[in-house]
């Protein structure tokens, strides 16, 4: 099945983003004939250039991107690091890999700026997570965290069930995605205390993104305000943003990703805040600084 692509035409966007702004998880795609996809994907995604990234963030006024490893590409992680040189700007990596990988692989890695490793839970496909505390050991010396994307299955979250798992590990986490929570099972949701827990405790930060996903609204999705609120009032320096582009295997009407900027002056009023979010945090996580 091939995804629908994203909108072509980002417009200018009503959000000033400040200098330094970070979008903090993208992928790109292709061109095919150089980058094929794995054999175990779950759909085909049209090509989503670098270039044509370059071009959004030209639009959106964003300085800064992580490129993080899609499931369609396994662990064959050349497309992002390649075009962490091709897009114009500063650029970090979140890659997928087996437990087993080098040492040697691990140094080249983070010479290149990848600065963590990306599990999928509820999720077959992708390295398992049971390897994620054998690899979390690994990459601690290196400053790296491990990101996760949560799958539900029939509205229950992994997360309760992995809580004391991440507890344990050496290394930060960061949940893609506001953890894909249900905003229609109220704040009180198992999955939901469960992040604002590990976020309070300051060693988890959660991608406000994907809200097109998650939402059963159109932009801004004002049924997430109750739960980017509540992550914002416990610790705002634990928050960063992402447009997720190109928005792959979304099946409803494809957002423009202008509204996936604009949404945020609506979920974080306050200005502070918001470049905390957008600059500070992220300049943090992803080591800007060199």
């Amino acid at each position: 099945m091939l995804c629908q692509p994203p909108d072509p035409h980002p417009r200018p966007p009503k959000l000033k983003c400040p200098p330094g702004t970070v979008d903090c998880h993208v992928h790109v795609y292709g061109p095919n004939d150089q980058y094929p996809v794995s054999q175990e994907r779950m759909f085909d995604v049209p090509e989503a250039l670098p270039r044509t990234l370059a071009e959004v963030h030209d639009v959106l006024g964003v300085d800064r991107v992580v490129l993080v490893q899609p499931s369609g590409y396994g662990v064959d992680n050349r497309r992002q690091l390649e075009a962490m040189s091709e897009l114009g700007r500063p650029a970090r990596a979140v890659v997928s890999l087996y437990a087993d990988v080098t040492e040697d692989e691990l140094i080249r890695l983070h010479g290149l700026g990848v600065r963590g490793v990306r599990y999928a839970a509820g999720h077959h496909r992708g390295p398992p997570i049971t390897e994620m505390p054998k690899l979390a050991a690994r990459i601690a010396k290196f400053g790296w965290h491990v990101q996760l994307h949560v799958f539900s299955h029939e509205g229950e979250s992994p997360l309760p069930e992995l809580e004391s798992v991440f507890a344990a590990l050496p290394v930060d986490i960061v949940i893609d995605h506001i953890g894909s929570i249900d905003p229609a099972s109220g704040i009180a949701q198992p999955g939901f205390t469960v992040l604002r827990r590990m976020v309070e405790a300051g060693k988890c930060w959660v991608k406000l993104s994907c809200g097109y996903r998650i939402s059963a609204e159109l932009p801004p999705y004002t049924d997430l305000i109750p739960y980017v609120s509540a992550l914002t009032a416990v610790r705002p320096d634990r928050l960063v943003w992402a447009s997720d582009w190109p928005h792959v295997f979304f099946k409803g009407k494809m957002p423009n990703t202008t509204d996936l900027l604009d949404q945020m002056l609506t979920w974080v009023p306050d200005e502070e805040v918001r470049r905390k979010i957008f600059v500070d945090n992220p300049a943090i996580l992803y080591d800007f600084s060199t």
